[in-house]
């Protein structure tokens, strides 16, 4: 029988990997948004993203026989469907068309610290010295990418204030979602999560299907790989993640998507970037790394404590309270 703490280090290993799904298929939207976002309001282009989603998850669902979620997750998946994948979505798209995309970025990154103060607050998350160094660290990798990126005159006060109010809804659809995965599997959370966010949206239906006509192929393409891939698919790693961790951590680790982002202009773009941009990136994934990291003592004192146990002939003890609840 596998011992507790190869389980754990196990338990762990996947959902850094869920993680890091995430973060790479959250970057990559940006680049579809930017193709897609010519041909579609950002109204319709939420709704139709939604739809996709909402379509994928509910086949694997039928498959998987997955069920609906109990009555104790539904208040989190409503409140994270309506912020996140409703208000957020919506928000944020019509955020990039007032302002230039380094200033968006530049908003939007104050969404990892909105979740580990909320998170702080109302989820009881501890708030280690290494997770504060690691978010300051990012934040300014994420700062210089957005001036880096920034254009001139490209700025607005509507714009900006969208950009914040998408942080928000980011950050309160987090926290909302964290306690719905104690009782639901992230599957299902994800499921009626973007259910909930589609329904938010259908005011937007007759701009979808009107635009849709005109659309060219690869808009529409792009606005379907954004419902298949950076919603179904990386919302569910996702909360397959942040129901093995803290909020304030899984919200640390999105600090990658800036430099990500850089990296696949580059590649898939030819935006060349310059000395700022990739400085920037690269603290990113460095806060990153940090916030993620446990100290050395941290990990002598387990490793003893665990040995200790083992020569005393005692059960190692769970770690449920470290990794978060299980799901699904």
């Amino acid at each position: 029988m596998t011992s507790p703490r190869p389980a754990e280090r196990r338990t762990e290993m996947l959902a850094s990997g869920a993680a890091a799904v995430t973060v790479v298929l959250w970057a990559s939207a940006f680049v579809s948004i930017r193709s897609a976002g010519d041909a579609y309001s950002p109204g319709a282009l939420a709704l139709g993203r939604l739809l996709s989603g909402a379509a994928v998850l509910g086949v694997i669902c039928a498959v998987r026989r997955a069920g609906r979620p109990p009555r104790s997750a539904w208040r989190g998946i409503a409140v994270s469907g309506l912020l996140w994948f409703g208000f957020y979505m919506v928000v944020l798209n019509w955020g990039e068309q007032q302002v230039d995309a380094g200033t968006a970025a530049l908003v939007v990154n104050i969404g990892p610290i909105l979740i580990a103060l909320l998170g702080a607050r109302l989820l009881g998350d501890a708030m280690p010295p290494r997770l504060l160094a690691g978010m300051a660290v990012s934040f300014a990798g994420a700062v210089a990418v957005g001036l880096s990126m920034s254009g001139a005159g490209g700025s607005s006060v509507l714009g900006v204030v969208l950009c914040l109010l998408a942080a928000f809804g980011y950050a309160g659809g987090v926290v909302a979602q964290k306690p719905a995965l104690g009782s639901a599997s992230a599957l299902q959370v994800t499921t009626f999560g973007c259910a909930v966010g589609a329904v938010v949206c259908l005011p937007f239906a007759g701009q979808l299907v009107h635009e849709a006509a005109d659309a060219p192929v690869s808009a529409t393409l792009n606005m379907v790989y954004l419902g298949v891939f950076p919603t179904a698919l990386a919302f569910t790693t996702w909360a397959y993640a942040l129901a093995r961790t803290t909020a304030s951590r899984m919200g640390a680790t999105t600090y990658a998507v800036p430099a990500l982002v850089v990296l696949m202009s580059w590649l898939a773009l030819g935006e060349v970037p310059g000395a700022l941009t990739l400085a920037g990136g690269v603290l990113c994934l460095a806060g990153v790394a940090v916030s993620r990291s446990k100290p050395r003592t941290q990990r002598t004192r387990a490793a003893g404590s665990a040995q200790a146990a083992r020569e005393a002939g005692v059960p190692e003890p769970g770690s449920d309270r470290e990794v978060g609840p299980r799901s699904g």
